[in-house]
Formats: structure tokens, sequence, C-alpha cells
């Protein structure tokens, strides 16, 4: 198993700390608004990961998050906090906010058959567990107090910039915009572990702590539920790549100054997902959800697909054009599937030969295209019976998770119906005139449409597939 490892810029051989286990952390979600699309789609790899490994013979123990308080709006020391934004955009308490759109990403996750980790934990359910962290942090000078604030010094990190790749000189005020000034910081990088002193002087989410009463600041939660559940030895940490700094650079920093050794072995991110106007984020507005691809006449699975086309570490750009390809493509692919019938035992030399094809796939940097191309060339393989072809398709579906065998119930508008009868019509009336290429041409017309025609004794009827 091969993973490209964003600590050291290369594609290296996995090896976790224990043989046979693994320890995953991933990022959860701020819940202050719908997951959109290029979120999910971090998520979806995610979820491939996980899965693949598993299906390789690793006991996976997964962990993520559920950000619900201290995430401010520029991902740093400044800006508006996340969930006090959503409240009083929709006038709930944040608890309200929070639970509400848990249960939305929740939902979205089920629907794009992506596998809840065996521990969620929201970030405001761990307050004792991150005083406990930060306390020995001050004792070992790793993080001081200043202004009623408690940050981590960036100077006592070791290599604090090996993950992002970035220039210290870079970083510094004046040369980096979202580096501001602080006069309560000793460095300009330093970062909050706890507020009590903040611009939000009425802030809902607060605490008591031995520093007064606040709030954790974002990084130090991932840090503290990942301990809290995992231990003090992680093998993968996944997320996007605009995690990667601050925020992952600042957990690395943190959990590292906390055990006193190396935290996690493999670090892996999912590359954007743009549109024509570059990347896809809430803070642009008009956002896609998984409920507006649906309400497009596109199944979550469709989405699902779409990604699994592209290398989760490439850009991907999302168009209505890919969606209706991805749709048509998984509905043919489907199609293809329910024709197979078992026929005969299992050929173990044919099974284990596209099954070694398909684990090399998943092993090569979780290559999902050429996953997916491995269960293309067995469908077209004539010297594999079919319930060899059944059990692969079976276990494949294990990991691309797209529901192969299940097909998807589509509402058939009154206009595609009066088309797809006008077109029956058309083709009885060239088959009636023996004019058998033009019949051809419009089947192929409307199965290219995604519409298959199948002719009885009592006429010709149609199927979406």
């Amino acid at each position: 198993m091969k993973l490209y490892n964003t600590l050291n810029k290369k594609i290296e051989e996995f090896v976790p700390n224990e043989e046979g286990k693994v320890k995953m952390y991933t990022c959860g979600p701020t819940v202050y608004s719908f997951a959109h699309i290029g979120n999910l789609r971090t998520y979806i790899f995610e979820d491939i990961l996980q899965k693949g490994l598993e299906y390789i013979g690793y006991d996976v123990t997964r962990c993520m998050n559920i950000t619900d308080v201290g995430h401010l709006t520029s991902d740093s020391d400044t800006g508006e906090d996340k969930m006090e934004k959503g409240a009083k955009r929709e006038g709930k308490t944040v608890y309200e906010i929070a639970d509400f759109y848990t249960e939305a990403f929740l939902h979205d996750m089920d629907s794009l058959n992506i596998k809840r980790p065996s521990i969620i934990s929201k970030a405001s359910s761990n307050i004792d567990t991150y005083i406990k962290m930060i306390t020995k942090m001050l004792d070992d000078s790793y993080a001081y107090i200043s202004g009623g604030n408690v940050y981590f010094d960036i100077s006592k990190a070791k290599d604090y910039y090996k993950l992002s790749g970035m220039d210290k000189d870079l970083m510094m005020v004046g040369v980096r915009d979202s580096v501001e000034g602080d006069d309560r910081k000793r460095n300009p990088g330093d970062f909050v572990l706890w507020f009590t002193i903040s611009k939000f002087e009425n802030h809902i989410m607060k605490w008591d702590s031995p520093w007064g009463v606040g709030y954790p600041g974002w990084h130090i939660e991932c840090s503290g539920i990942a301990s809290k559940y995992l231990g003090e030895y992680l093998d993968i940490h996944c997320g996007g790549v605009d995690n990667i700094f601050p925020h992952h650079t600042n957990e690395i920093a943190q959990s590292e100054a906390y055990f006193g050794h190396k935290w996690c072995n493999y670090w892996c991110h999912g590359a954007h997902l743009n549109d024509k106007n570059g990347k896809m984020s809430k803070s642009k507005g008009g956002i896609l959800t998984v409920s507006k691809l649906m309400e497009e006449g596109y199944s979550p699975l469709d989405y699902r697909y779409f990604c699994l086309n592209s290398h989760y570490r490439n850009q991907l750009v999302f168009s209505k054009e890919g969606m209706d390809s991805a749709h048509n493509a998984l509905n043919k692919l489907k199609s293809r599937i329910s024709v197979i019938n078992e026929d005969g035992s299992i050929d173990l030399v044919k099974y284990n030969f596209y099954n070694d094809k398909f684990i090399d796939a998943f092993s090569n940097d979780i290559n999902t295209s050429l996953m997916l191309t491995v269960l293309y060339d067995l469908l077209k393989d004539s010297d594999v019976n079919g319930s060899t072809k059944i059990k692969l398709i079976s276990d494949f579906d294990k990991v691309l998770s797209l529901s192969l065998f299940e097909k998807d119930n589509v509402d058939i508008s009154s206009d595609l119906e009066s088309y797809i009868k006008s077109k029956i019509d058309e083709r009885n009336n060239a088959k009636k005139n023996k004019d058998f290429e033009l019949a051809d041409s419009i089947r192929n017309e409307l199965l290219d449409k995604g519409v298959k025609l199948t002719d009885t004794r009592k006429g010709t009827i149609y199927e979406i597939i």
C-alpha cells in the first residue's frame, strides 16, 4: 500500500504503528450551514481510503470531530465565529444550529454511501481534555498567557513549517495579509489555545478554566479529540488541502509538544473542487449541496461516481456536463450489471486475477479511476462467467460504494414521456417499412439518453436506466 504523504512530499509505503491495525483521524465539518459538495468530495476520498484499507485486511478505527465551537471565519485568530454567525442568520441558538446541521451532514454522508466513522465527537464535549493539554503545554513552556488568552509559541515547535513547506520569512506581518499584528502575541504566527479575551464579549459558548471563563481555539479541538479516542500515536490524518495551513500545521505543533514525540506518520489531503469561477466555497455564496443536486435530477451517487473518476489529489472542475456524463455512465453501468446471470461456480483463477488488479489500483495512492477501469475490464471479459463477475462486482462495491446492484427510482416528466412515446411510434413505423437501420438508430438514440427499449408480444416497452 502506497500513499502520498504531505509531510514528506512524496509517495511512501504505508506501514502502520501496529501490525494490522490503523488509527485514522479525519477533520469533520463546522456545523453552521449545509455541507457543500466541495467539502463532501474530501469525505468521499476518506471513505474510499478507509474501506480500501479494510478490504485489504486492516482493522481501521476512524475518528472524526464535529466543530460546534471556536471556529472563526478566517481559520485563524480573527474574523467572525462561524457558529455565532449561523445562529444570527437563522434566529436560533448556537446549540440548535449545531444539532440541525450535524444531522444534515450525517444525512448527506448516508446518501453518498459514506461510512460513518466509528467515533464522532463534538468539540464542545471535550473541554476537560483541552484544558488538560493546555495546562501541560504551559507547564512545559510551549505556551504562555498574555492579555487573558493562552497562546502556543511556534518558536518552540520543531520544524513548524514542514507540513506546509512554507517559508517562515514570507509569513511575517506585512508580507501575508492573513497574518495580523496582535500585541498580545510573542510571534505573529502564534495561535490561541484558549480565549478569555476576544472581540466576542457576548460569546454564548463559554466554560470555566484555570485561565478564566472562555472557549477553546479551533486547532486544539482536533488534537484533543484525536488523543482522547485514538491515543498518542496516529497512523493517518486526513483533510482538505486548505487544512494544511494553519490548522494541521498547528495540530502537529501542539500535539508533539504535548506528547513529546512524533504524533502522526501519514498526512493525506484531498484537492479542491472548483467551478468555472475557482474554488467552491461557502463564503462565495450560492453553494451547491446534495439536496440541490437532487433537485436538478441527479442522485447523490451520480456525484460520488463523478468524484471517483478523478484522482483525489487532482483539482476537479464541477460542471453540469460532467454531472450529466456521470449520471448516464452510472445508469448504463448498473444496467449492464443487472443483466448478468449467475452461471456456474466461482472461477478462482479469474477472481484472483481481477481482485489483485483492483487492490493494486487502490494501493497505488487510491487510484479510483483505475479501480473503475478494472471493473469495466471485468464486464467486457467474455472469458469470465456470470457468477464470478457478480462476486467480484459485489466485492468491489464494498469499496466503491456505488450501490451497483440497485436501480435508482427516476421520475419521468410528461414531456419526456411524450418524447419517448413519439420515438417508439417512429421506430415502429420504420420497422413496418423495413427501414431497420433507422429503427436501430432510434433505439441507440434513446439508449444514449438512458432509455432502454424492449420489444414484447404486447408491444415495445421502455425503462429508464
